[in-house]
């Protein structure tokens, strides 16, 4: 043990020490530590107390019988030594002497019997929420369906996992309240046993709203006179309305969207500043406003990939060089230039010339930016109807292969009863937006109960089109086509004879259609308008003129969300020909999947003795369905109705009709469709039921 006075002097230099550290950051350094002897310190040694006025501890007692410990000289102290260990005898403890295992014997799979057993699971908490303030100003059911405490598990591991979840709603309310105008708005939580039920919680979030704010003074500022205006405009607010977020960010949106169609297409919105009086409670709105140059439309530009030119890309707008600039026109543009189909992606932007229209206003060109899409489709679809049997067809298409858009389509057709092969040219935009020209060719055999025929045709065609990305209102189509048949119909003639004819045909096909139904592919409700005319003439020997005329009409009512109503009415005519003179292929037929459901296809009407349909002059034909959608998948229950005429004058007598129900699965390119039918009244010859496959609606 050291001596008092090294203690001491221990003692005495720790404090220096403590006093070295404490020094200020601006003093001076200290002098390097030098060795010093105490014995030469008279200063230090007089601070010491003498040794003989330190008392000695007081002595253990010690307990009789033991022995006096002897004392030891008092020698020089040398250097402390390490404290001394002893080991264990090897005969106190006979496991510890023995040797220990080898490593290669030691398994290190924990042993199951020390294995620490759960407990029975901890008795988890339950609570119930209630809601205090918010309902009267029409808040709780937003609080409620956002709420952590209302959405989460109703039961937890414990207290604090509630208290947890309790300031998250308090957050939220408090949140909700601002967004409403209510900025002196005050919530707490409270979390209490329920007194109705034992080991449950009643968590209570409370709200105080306080005044409503509403708005004082309107401003937008930075601007001249015109945007300033036209931002007012669209902002729409007025003095005295409630402060609400939600109409605040809406009637921004809508100046950011009014500057752009109305001449400003840099125009920008700076940061709202709403300036709250507590004593009147309401706030003073200033938006700042960056309108930039009033702007009218200049040329084009192009950037990226070169697919279309400058001269094609001047077919798609729909306005002129030094008309005031309207974003609604350059989206238009953008739109029509994804519908092409050519692009993976196309971007339209306003780039400023710096040059001035005559007017003073900024002449701005339309930058387009291009990027190649697939050019090769292969498509393909397959069906089956009741006397049509089954059919597939698949395509191959080149959508540019002779630029600009000039595609080139091969199809095939093969089916248990018609098989074929045709090849199309076709240019999209051809010198007009939205204007199509094609020439076509190809080779059809069908053999129906209707008729056997090898035909071949060859047409021209003119086109304004919809498509599922561009859904026009007014769609048509013109054009010119030679066919060229062989064709055995069923027997005319009482002797039943149906002997094979060739036909050579001339035909001018027009159709106009008027669309305003929602959806292409799938309607849900709406209207369309479909007139079709095609004069056609015999081009071999005498010419033999006629025409065959139709018109449909199909409308769609929502009944409900998940229920649409359909209807179809059509009627048609050939007018100018006799039965006989008409190529068996072109005469009106009834029945099918595309027809009056229940029958087979082209079944409903006169037959010959062999039970061949023989088409007729004229027809008419009604259906009504309900179509139920759930989710992906549909039930369409529905009723068709028909006749068909061996004279030109569509008419109501004999109708005959069909029932049946459907099922469809609902995909991205359309309706899958699957519809079962009998007919009502049926006859003997005809299907007891009728199924048909398809892709689309029936109308």
């Amino acid at each position: 043990m050291p001596s008092p006075r090294i203690l001491a002097r221990g003692s005495v230099a720790a404090c220096l020490f403590a006093l070295a550290l404490s020094a200020p950051a601006w003093a001076a350094p200290p002098a390097p530590p030098q060795a010093i002897d105490p014995a030469a310190d008279p200063d230090f040694e007089a601070a010491l107390p003498p040794l003989d006025s330190i008392q000695a501890p007081p002595a253990e007692e010690i307990p009789a019988g033991t022995p006096p410990a002897a004392t030891a000289p008092t020698p020089t102290p040398p250097a402390t030594p390490a404290p001394a260990t002893s080991a264990p005898a090897a005969a106190d403890d006979a496991d510890l002497a023995a040797p220990l295992p080898p490593l290669s014997g030691f398994d290190p799979t924990p042993d199951a019997g020390n294995a620490r057993v759960p407990s029975e699971a901890a008795p988890r908490i339950r609570y119930r929420l209630a809601v205090e303030g918010l309902k009267p100003i029409g808040l709780e059911d937003d609080f409620r369906s956002l709420s952590a405490l209302a959405n989460d598990s109703k039961d937890v591991a414990n207290s604090a996992q509630v208290a947890a979840r309790a300031n998250v709603d308090v957050g939220l309310a408090e949140r909700l309240l601002r967004s409403e105008g209510y900025y002196d708005g005050v919530v707490s939580s409270s979390i209490v046993p329920a007194a109705d039920k034992a080991g449950e919680l009643l968590v209570t979030i409370s709200a105080t709203p306080g005044p409503r704010y509403s708005f004082g003074a309107i401003a937008v500022t930075g601007a001249d006179a015109e945007p300033t205006a036209i931002a007012r405009e669209a902002l729409r607010l007025r003095t005295g309305d409630p402060i609400r977020s939600i109409v605040v960010e809406g009637r921004e949106a809508q100046v950011v969207l009014a500057l752009p169609q109305h001449g400003y297409p840099f125009a920008k919105v700076g940061q709202r500043d709403i300036l709250l009086d507590d004593a009147t409670h309401s706030g003073d709105y200033t938006l700042p406003l960056e309108a930039g140059p009033r702007s009218v439309f200049g040329g084009f530009r192009t950037k990226g990939q070169d697919i279309f030119d400058i001269e094609h890309l001047s077919v798609f707008p729909r306005f002129k060089p030094g008309q005031l600039y309207d974003s609604r026109l350059a989206d238009d543009m953008r739109q029509a230039l994804v519908a092409t189909s050519i692009f993976s992606t196309v971007a339209v932007q306003p780039v400023a010339t710096g040059e001035k229209a005559p007017d003073g206003s900024e002449i701005v060109d339309l930058e387009v930016t291009q990027r190649k899409g697939p050019w090769r489709v292969l498509a393909g679809s397959a069906g089956y109807g009741t006397g049509q049997g089954i059919k597939a067809e698949a395509s191959w298409t080149h959508r540019n292969l002779f630029p600009p858009e000039g595609s080139l389509t091969v199809t095939a057709i093969g089916g248990t009863q018609e098989q074929g092969a045709s090849v199309a040219f076709r240019r999209a935009n051809a010198g007009q937006r939205d204007r199509t020209f094609q020439i076509a060719g190809g080779f059809r055999r069908s053999d129906f109960d209707a008729y056997n025929a090898n035909t071949v045709n060859v047409g021209i065609n003119w086109s304004r089109q919809s498509t599922p990305l561009w859904q026009k209102r007014w769609s048509w189509s013109y054009g010119a086509e030679i066919i060229g048949t062989n064709e055995k119909g069923a027997a005319l003639t009482p002797d039943g004879d149906r002997p094979r004819r060739n036909y050579l045909i001339g035909a001018l096909p027009m159709q106009v259609q008027y669309d305003r139904s929602d959806d292409l592919l799938n309607p849900s409700k709406g209207y369309r308008l479909l007139v079709r005319a095609s004069p056609e003439s015999s081009l071999q020997g005498k010419l033999r003129g006629y025409a065959r005329l139709s018109g449909q009409a199909t409308g769609y009512w929502p009944a409900t969300d998940s229920l649409v109503v359909a209807g179809r009415a059509m009627v048609s005519s050939i007018v100018g020909a006799s039965l006989e003179g008409i190529a068996p292929s072109r005469r009106i037929y009834v029945g099918g999947g595309g027809s009056v459901r229940g029958f087979g296809y082209q079944q409903l009407g006169p037959k010959d003795a062999q039970d061949n349909p023989t088409g007729g002059l004229s027809s008419t034909e009604f259906a009504l369905e309900a179509r139920y959608r759930f989710g992906n998948f549909g039930i369409v229950p529905f009723v068709d109705a028909g006749r068909l005429g061996q004279d030109s004058t569509p008419g109501l007598s004999h109708m005959r009709y069909g029932a049946g129900i459907g099922g469809r699965y609902y995909t991205n390119f359309g309706p899958l469709r699957v519809d079962l039918a009998t007919p009502i009244d049926r006859r003997p010859g005809e299907s007891r039921f009728t199924l048909y496959i398809s892709i689309g609606q029936a109308f």
